[in-house]
């Protein structure tokens, strides 16, 4: 199987090491974007797999880049799950709306997480 890559999109730093730390330790390829900007130049210079993407970050918004992110080439592949503290009903109509696949809540259950990252990744590219 080949390495899979996931952009982890968030600006705590906290989130960040505990993510990159479960994600490398299941054996995927792991790159880090501390806000909207940078996630969206690490999207055009190397599609990852998967994006989980907090819609609170700073410079550009989570809605922002995932919006972006499906208007680029290749961009509708890239499975994204948007990983925010608002979990409001219109928030999370809104990241399914503009393409999310998936939507988890903080704080959110590390094997939730991993079951959606691995049911969204099967069978992919």
């Amino acid at each position: 199987m080949d390495e899979k890559t996931i952009l982890v999109a968030d600006d705590e730093p906290s989130i960040v090491v505990s993510l990159e730390y479960l994600l490398e330790s299941e054996g995927y390829r792991v790159r880090v974007a501390r806000d909207g900007n940078e996630a969206l130049a690490a999207v055009q210079e190397a599609l990852p797999d998967l994006i989980l993407l907090d819609v609170m970050l700073p410079g550009m918004n989570g809605f922002e880049v995932c919006k972006r992110v499906r208007e680029t080439d290749g961009g509708r592949g890239v499975r994204i799950v948007m990983l925010t503290a608002k979990g409001r009903d219109i928030e999370i109509s809104k990241g399914l709306a503009l393409g999310a696949d998936a939507y988890v809540t903080k704080p959110f259950s590390t094997r939730e997480l991993m079951t959606t990252v691995r049911e969204l990744l099967v069978g992919e590219r």
